[in-house]
């Protein structure tokens, strides 16, 4: 089976490429892509054979209790975003190279496969540990997430780091989730709310993902990935950890290993592209949780959703020279 490759498009000034983390997943994800375009069929046939076991029927067909299983749900939003950007480039609706690519923490792996940092093959087999190492961490030290609205990330850092807690995704202006033990996520919950947060969400979650109770998945990717073979993204794919573009490989290992115990920069992120020039922001993948969170932070730009092969075949509004 030949291996799956993203084209080298040319540039198309001002856009840049998102994908989605962990979250966005359902039954029937990328059912569509499969049946009605082709390259993008090769892309579940390959992540099945990369991964040796069938994820395409885990997608299309469930059951539910297994696909949200930390371990099959990585890869398999990682392969239906890869899906929904080879449908568009193949459909001839995307017809140029970002300016950025970036990723919601898990959609990262997708973001670098995307600019050819990774194969697509070692890529899927490296979420697909990802996935294993974080559930063990979950079941090791059982942990918790809450989604905290209406309050500054310094404000809410302090109140983590008095409960033990800490901040897990920067989200938008206002919406940002801190994870950590059952104990320290309802006491933080409670000050935040003292604080004069607007409203505090518990989330149902396997554990407290990019905190330090993931330090045990954190050790174990850093092993896997130093056998990993990566190259110099094609363009610069920004951080989940600083929020700064990386741009060569020699980084990408430690970046990768980071942000399993690190928030999730996503306001500061979103912002380093805008700074760069972007004023289009293209999602591959289910849901449009990025694209959403995009305009809570510039709500002048323009977003585009691929998610099913009607999505891919839709004219996207991009420029290239």
């Amino acid at each position: 089976m030949p291996a799956v490759s993203i084209p080298d498009l040319p540039p198309a000034p001002g856009t840049a490429w998102l994908f989605p983390g962990q979250g966005a997943q359902h039954v029937g994800m990328g059912k569509d892509l499969y049946e009605h375009v082709p390259a993008a069929r090769a892309v579940f046939d390959a992540a099945d054979a990369a991964l040796g076991f069938p994820l395409s029927q885990l997608c299309f067909e469930g059951p539910e209790a297994e696909l949200v299983r930390t371990v099959n749900t990585q890869p398999a939003l990682v392969v239906h975003a890869i899906a929904a950007l080879v449908a568009a480039i193949d459909s001839g609706s995307l017809r140029g190279r970002p300016d950025f690519a970036a990723g919601h923490s898990l959609g990262e792996y997708a973001a670098l496969i995307a600019t050819g940092a990774v194969s697509f093959e070692e890529g899927v087999r490296l979420v697909r540990e990802r996935g294993r190492l974080m559930q063990e961490a979950c079941d090791a030290v059982p942990g918790t997430m809450a989604a905290v609205l209406g309050l500054e990330p310094d404000v809410l850092a302090g109140i983590c780091a008095a409960h033990g807690a800490a901040l897990c995704n920067i989200n938008a202006p206002g919406n940002i989730t801190i994870g950590g033990t059952l104990a320290a996520v309802e006491a933080a919950s409670r000050a935040a709310t003292e604080a004069g947060a607007s409203r505090v969400v518990a989330l149902s979650v396997a554990g407290a993902f990019h905190t330090p109770l993931m330090a045990g998945a954190a050790s174990g990717m850093r092993a896997v990935l130093a056998e990993a073979s990566f190259e110099d993204p094609r363009v610069p794919v920004i951080s989940n950890v600083t929020a700064l573009p990386l741009t060569r490989a020699d980084g990408l290992a430690t970046e990768l290993a980071e942000q399993v115990t690190s928030p999730v920069r996503w306001v500061d992120s979103v912002r380093t592209m805008l700074d760069g020039g972007v004023t289009t922001f293209i999602e591959f993948g289910p849901g449009k949780v990025l694209t959403g969170l995009v305009k809570r932070i510039a709500k002048d730009v323009a977003t585009h959703n691929v998610a099913t092969a009607e999505d891919a075949a839709a004219t996207l509004e991009v420029a290239t020279r």
